[in-house]
Order: structure tokens, then sequence, then C-alpha cells
């Protein structure tokens, strides 16, 4: 049962919403530099002010949380019984291999989300907007959780059952086919997430801005990813930061803009955050 826990663990980071490398923008003032310094010059590095190293130490004691958290649930249900508890429920229901490992996975999911839920509200939601940093109302805030929920009983109902037919095929060597199968499946994932995940989740159009999209499209032609196509997603119902990120594979590469990102930065500033993430 251990290892159907940490298969599990592993399926839930696999098909986790896509996030790119995220920028907040605080109300630091810039520093002073200098009206004759040309574009080639140094860059002069605002100092942070005492909300922004607030908010930096905040997020980094969530985020060592979130690891041991993330130890500490699946432990809680090993150690106590509950995934035996599952287990035998889910034999009852299921019957056959396949859809015990499916109900297993749904039940597993389904606790450790209501589990997780008050956690995710104070790193989440009510953190974002003590600093200012959220539009998002509880209402959006369950509706996404609620639909990450149901992406991954989803998820894990449909493929958990395929490492444990390798296990029972191969006992000594699962573990290295189980690898080997996830190379494509990662791929899989990344073709289809931005078709049918993503829009799950925000509204995505067409670039407003032509003259920039046509930039941007020239700066992914020089570094190698030509062939994308450039969305806004529209993310100011849900926050104030600003983020890019290229997702996608084969004809669903696709270079992503918040709304946020574009009404804050400048061209030229938009254009560096899209070669940072191009370069992803």
């Amino acid at each position: 049962m251990r290892n159907l826990l940490i298969i599990f663990i592993f399926l839930l980071v696999i098909f986790s919403p896509q996030a790119g490398a995220q920028i907040w923008q605080s109300d630091v003032p810039a520093a002073q530099t200098s009206t004759t310094q040309n574009d080639s010059g140094p860059v002069a590095v605002p100092i942070a002010s005492e909300k922004a190293l607030s908010y930096y130490k905040t997020r980094n004691f969530w985020w060592g949380f979130g690891i041991i958290w993330g130890l500490f649930v699946p432990a809680l249900f090993l150690f106590t019984g509950w995934s035996a508890k599952i287990r035998d429920v889910a034999q009852r229901l299921g019957k056959k291999w396949f859809f015990v490992i499916g109900l297993y996975s749904i039940i597993f999911t389904l606790i450790t989300f209501l589990i997780d839920l008050p956690i995710g509200y104070l790193s989440d939601y009510s953190m974002e907007h003590s600093f200012g940093l959220s539009n998002q109302t509880i209402g959006k805030w369950l509706q996404d959780n609620f639909i990450g929920l149901a992406i991954s009983c989803i998820m894990g109902f449909l493929f958990l059952w395929v490492p444990y037919l390798l296990l029972k095929k191969s006992p000594q060597r699962w573990w290295l086919y189980t690898s080997i199968l996830a190379v494509p499946f990662i791929f899989l994932m990344i073709l289809v997430q931005p078709l049918w995940i993503d829009p799950l989740f925000n509204k995505f159009g067409p670039m407003q801005d032509k003259a920039l999209e046509t930039k941007i499209l020239a700066l992914a032609e020089k570094s190698g990813i030509a062939g994308s196509r450039v969305f806004e997603v529209a993310k100011s119902e849900d926050t104030k930061n600003v983020n890019a990120y290229v997702t996608g594979f084969l004809g669903t590469k696709r270079i992503v803009l918040w709304y946020t990102l574009t009404a804050k930065l400048d061209e030229k500033e938009t254009l560096f955050v899209m070669g940072h993430e191009m370069g992803h």
C-alpha cells in the first residue's frame, strides 16, 4: 500500500496545473538612476521594502511547510491504518482490481483534499489577500480548487492502474518500466493541457497588442520555438501579480501572458520577461 501512496503522489504532482515563474510587483519605489544611463549599462535594482521582504519570508515559510505537510499526510494515512480501511472499502465496492485501484485513488484524493483545504486557504487565498495581491473571490477560489480536485480524481482513476499492472507482471523491474512510461505520459500531458485543462481555470484569448505580438513571435523564432501562438489570459479576476509562461508541444505550443503583465509592464519589460520564460 505504501507503493500506491508514493505513485499517487507522483501523479498528483504531474497533474497539478501549470504555473510559470511568478513576478510580483511590490509597492517599492524604483531606485534612483542616472537619466543619462543607456540601455546597455547596468540595471539598478530597487531596494526591497519591508512589505516585500515580509511577503518573501511568508511565501518561503508556506513553501517549506508544504513540503513537510505533503509527507505528513500520506504518513498519517499509512501509520494510522486509514489507508488499509480505504483499501477495504474499495475492494468491497470495486471487486475487480482495476476498479479497486481507481476507487482507492478517488477516496484518497477526496479525503486529502478536505484535509488540505484549510491549509490551502491560509497559504493561498488568505495570504495573497493579506498582502493586497489578490482580486479573487472565495467563490472563484473554491471553484478552481474543485476543478483541480475533479481533474486529480479522473486522472488517478484512469492511469493509476498502469504501474500496478507493471508491478504484477514484473515485480523486480516495475519501477523501471513505470519510469520509462512516465516520459511519453508527461509529453502527452504537455500536449493536451493547454487545450483541455488550462481553459477550465481561466479564459484565454488572442493577443490584443498586435505589434507586441509580432515582436514576441520574432523572439520566439530566435529562441527556437517557432510555430507558437500568443494568448492573453484573463487573470485580473484572480490576482494582481504579473506572470507569463510557455507551454504545449507540437501543435499546441503557445506563449501565454496574463492581462496583468501587459497592463503593468512596458514593451521592453514584457519582452524581457518573455525571453526569460522562453529560456525555460
